[in-house]
């Protein structure tokens, strides 16, 4: 799957996309999945204690994105990003992890206890990030 069909088509040179390269938007996404940094946390919880997943994934975006279900809605909570909810068995199914580098994610994935693993998604592309929650 391509970035461009998880981002349904969002405008890729839009007002908001030229004044956001001004500032990294990483810098909005830190502030935001430290202000997340809860919630995040007890739905990875969930996903493990209720054995959906051993490896969630949480997905930042500010298009709409075709993955996952949305646990956190920037426009709800007047935040810059939003977060959804998925898992590698998603990402393997939807073609963005090859099942052959399953192993390879694994072996690299951070105890989800201590991190969140999420895949950030920009109009230039997709990354993940392991960001700590607050002891």
């Amino acid at each position: 799957m391509e970035s461009e069909e998880l981002l349904n088509g969002a405008g890729q040179n839009g007002q908001q996309d030229r004044k956001e390269k001004k500032e990294s938007p990483l810098v909005s996404l830190e502030k935001d999945l430290a202000f997340y940094a809860e919630s995040v946390k007890e739905v990875a919880m969930d996903i493990l204690t209720e054995g959906i997943s051993t490896a969630p994934i949480f997905i930042a975006h500010q298009h709409e994105v075709k993955l996952g279900e949305v646990i956190l809605n920037r426009e709800e909570l007047n935040t810059n990003w939003t977060i959804q909810a998925s898992t590698l068995e998603e990402f393997i199914e939807k073609g963005i992890i090859k099942p052959e580098k399953k192993e390879h994610f694994l072996k690299n994935y951070k105890n989800p206890q201590d991190f969140m693993c999420v895949f950030v998604i920009v109009p230039e592309g997709a990354n993940y990030v392991f960001y700590p929650y607050p002891k």
